[in-house]
This record gives C-alpha cells, structure tokens and sequence, in this order.
C-alpha cells in the first residue's frame, strides 16, 4: 500500500513540474506484467528536476512464464539491428526542467520520447520530440503495429546518442533504467535488462 502512496504522490508531483506537457497519470496502465516504474533526480537550489517514466517488461514470458531471450544473437526478441522502445505499452518518457547535453547532444528543457537503436550491439539512445498522439489525444504508445515496429519518426528525432555498452554475469530480471548523480551539475543514464547495460553521462546547463 505504501508504494502506491508513495507513487501516487510522485505521479502528483511530475503534473505540477516546470515544463510539464504529459498528464503522467495517463502513462499508466496497470499492466502488472509490465509495471510503471520512475528514474528521478533534481538538480541546484531551485530543485529542477530529471525524470525518466517507463513501464518495465520482464524476462518471463507473460504468457507462459518462461525465460525469454530478449538480446543479441539469433532467437532474440529484440533482433541487432533494430529499434527497441525502451520498455513496454506507452513510450518511454524523458522530463527535464533544465537544459542537458549528453555528449554534444543539446536537449532543450521539455518532454521527449526515448528509443534504442540495438545497431549490432553497439546502441544509440534516440531522442525523440514526438511524445503525444494527436489523434487519439493521448501519450502515444511504444508500437505501431503486432510485428513490433516502433513509433519512432526519424523526422522528429531531436538526435542519437552513443551508448557506453558492458555485460553482467547475472541476468536482470525486470528492464531498470537509473539516474545517477556524478557531480553537481553531472549524471549518467543508466540501463540494464537481461546480461545487457548500457549508460550516458550527461551535464545539466
């Protein structure tokens, strides 16, 4: 019950942020086999805050409960070589109060979808201005159709950022994305799912 609470009042808080353009209440589904989960963290005196919703897919197969492969070779779920949504039912969503540079990528305060180019292995964190679907007056979801095709538009792209890629001996089970502070005006965006990380520093402007 109390991180339901708790969760509720974070949802409450991210619809009063600066900038805000995303009711956050709308991102969720109460797919229990891909939760919501939140990466937050604030930066200065003025507390601007960093937050990343994304709901968070398992390595069990919800269906059958098995272990699936989700990375890297043949047989994977997610195929080298393609676009991942970067989680589960509605896009990834990244808030930023403040101006962020990952790596020479300007990202101007606001609300933006995020996707991974997978590129053989060698990943790329898509940003993406696109966040709403304008049709439907909603969030937009992470697939355009049941072959898995995302909704990213290379058109909207604001740009792509190398991923620093690692491997871990044991497997991780639910998709977790972190934001870790580095320094006063420094982080990193960190991911890890199955035997897979991948991360990015970035500086608040």
């Amino acid at each position: 019950m109390r991180r339901f609470i708790v969760f509720g009042l974070f949802i409450a808080g991210m619809a009063c942020s600066t900038m805000a353009q995303i009711d956050a209440s709308k991102l969720i589904t109460g797919n229990q086999a891909s939760p919501e989960a939140i990466a937050a963290i604030h930066y200065g005196p003025q507390g601007k805050m960093i937050w990343i919703f994304y709901h968070a897919p398992s390595l069990l197969d919800p269906k059958t409960k098995e272990p699936r492969h989700i990375f890297n070779g043949p047989g994977a779920l997610q195929p080298d070589g393609t676009v991942w949504r970067l989680g589960a039912d509605f896009v990834t969503i990244l808030h930023t109060d403040a101006d962020l540079d990952f790596g020479g990528l300007t990202v101007p305060k606001g609300e933006y979808a995020l996707y991974v180019d997978l590129d053989k292995g060698s990943w790329k964190l898509i940003v993406n201005k696109q966040v709403m679907d304008a049709k439907r007056g909603r969030p937009l979801w992470g697939v355009a159709n049941h072959k898995g095709d995302t909704t990213d538009d290379p058109a909207t792209e604001l740009g792509r950022i190398n991923l620093a890629m690692g491997k871990i001996a044991t497997p991780v089970e639910r998709l977790k994305i972190d934001l870790a502070r580095t320094g006063d005006a420094q982080g990193r965006l960190d991911i890890a799912w199955e035997n897979v990380t991948a991360s990015t520093p970035f500086t608040v402007k």
